[in-house]
């Protein structure tokens, strides 16, 4: 079973476990097995077409798997998959006032 870390703005989905262990061969298995034993995940993970949401990013054994073979992307016993949410925001250009 492969550890996949959850963090914490989805923990309320899975009784507040930071980690959980799920089985699968590849990524896309994975994940469907943790949003099939916590079905509130799925709204925050998959778009209404079943896709990944784009803010969402997971990463194998600290790899982003866009770069590896995304959701066919093989997963071992002793790997770690972790869901990172993407942050938007920053800092706005303040407006200069006459002195």
């Amino acid at each position: 079973m492969a550890t996949v870390f959850i963090p914490t703005p989805l923990r309320q989905y899975v009784e507040g476990q930071d980690t959980l262990e799920v089985n699968g061969q590849t990524v896309d298995e994975v994940l469907a097995q943790l949003v099939e034993g916590h079905s509130q995940l799925r709204k925050h993970l998959y778009d209404d077409q079943g896709r990944l949401r784009r803010f969402v990013n997971i990463y194998l054994n600290d790899e982003d798997i866009r770069y590896l073979q995304k959701g066919d992307t093989p997963v071992a016993t002793a790997d770690e998959v972790s869901i990172v949410p993407a942050i938007a925001g920053g800092a706005q250009e303040r407006s200069r006032c006459p002195a």
